[in-house]
């Protein structure tokens, strides 16, 4: 009989699920309709055995953490079919893998597949990523596929890493549940000559100075690009809103003409290099009628590409990328595409490819 009763409750879990889950696609297909999604190829599957452990406590996701004693169960699957039926709240997951040297000429991505319902990804005992939020603001993100790019400096080559997935489930079905899981490269059309996605720093509302380079930014929130901001805790949120990045060049790149690509933007962007504005697209409020159909109907399927003039370019030292966006619809920010630095010479062979 209790089984019987757990079964009926999973389907109506999983038909309200179903319900959300289509929502949530038809939204991500009507913003992202005609933008050329990222291609991967398997590198490291981490499908299979991983150590696991209910509760919640920082130390589950240190790298030296002592999992010896932990159950060990499938993933990806609900923990529930792992043996812990009726269990709601928070969960860690760990694996350790080796990452060949080979791959280190390559931009990696850790797939999770879909989690049930948030979670907060550490490598090496270094938070790489989340999405939805944790109590007391919870918010869902069970249907959203977790796609998070890896910084290399975070890898260790040739050695053991830590992967620890911590996770919280508020009802029904638990955990990394489906979906690909490991470490991919990404098949690119086009070759960064530095790849920029990844942590930003990030801020809502609107002040001038935030495009200046020497302003500090220290107290801003992270979050990773290209991803929705509506993906990573700013739900429902419409208005203005900065991103905010410190790079330095290479030798070899301060020899070529170079260009900043910043994927796809939703709704509109103004660029700034060094405190220097280096391009824009669309138009910032108010707006008649015609310019909100322009920018809804046309800014979103723009792939934003910005030439960086030499002269305001820093030999030596830090340069600063600080990015004004304006959303209104649909996700928000710099939410899919290439986002780095290229050479001219080889972004004229992908636009003219592209045409």
């Amino acid at each position: 009989m209790n089984t019987i009763l757990r079964r009926q409750n999973m389907i109506i879990d999983n038909r309200w699920k179903s319900a959300v889950a289509l929502f949530i696609l038809m939204v991500c297909f009507s913003s992202l309709y005609g933008v050329p999604l990222m291609k991967f190829q398997l590198e490291i599957n981490l499908a299979g055995d991983w150590r696991f452990e209910i509760g919640k406590n920082s130390e589950f996701l240190e790298a030296d953490f002592n999992d010896s004693e932990w159950e060990v169960i499938h993933v990806p699957n609900s923990w529930e079919n792992e043996g812990f039926p009726g269990y709601d709240g928070y969960g860690c997951y760990r694996i350790k893998f080796r990452v060949p040297s080979k791959l280190k000429s390559k931009k990696l991505y850790l797939k999770l597949g879909r989690i049930d319902d948030v979670d907060r990804v550490y490598l090496n005992g270094q938070l790489i990523g989340g999405v939805g939020d944790l109590l007391p603001n919870y918010r869902t993100a069970f249907n959203i596929k977790r796609i998070y790019p890896l910084d290399p400096n975070m890898i260790r080559f040739n050695e053991i890493n830590t992967l620890a997935v911590q996770v919280f489930d508020m009802h029904g079905v638990g955990g990394i549940y489906e979906g690909e899981v490991g470490l991919y490269s990404r098949l690119d059309e086009i070759h960064l000559d530095m790849d920029l996605s990844g942590q930003w720093k990030f801020r809502t509302g609107d002040q001038p100075e935030w495009a200046k380079k020497d302003y500090r930014d220290s107290d801003w929130a992270k979050i990773h690009v290209p991803m929705p901001w509506e993906w990573q805790g700013y739900e429902n949120y419409d208005g203005y809103a900065w991103y905010r990045k410190n790079i330095r060049l290479s030798p070899e790149l301060l020899k070529s003409k170079l260009i900043l690509m910043l994927g796809y933007i939703g709704d509109v962007d103004e660029v700034f290099f060094n405190g220097i504005k280096i391009g824009s697209r669309g138009e910032y409020p108010p707006f008649s009628e015609q310019e909100q159909s322009d920018r809804y109907g046309g800014n979103r399927a723009w792939e934003r590409a910005y030439f960086i003039p030499s002269q305001i370019i820093s030999k030596t030292g830090e340069n600063v990328i600080a990015v004004r966006v304006f959303n209104e619809v649909k996700e928000g920010g710099i939410y899919e595409g290439y986002v780095g630095i290229v050479m001219r010479t080889e972004y004229l062979k992908y636009s003219q490819e592209s045409e």
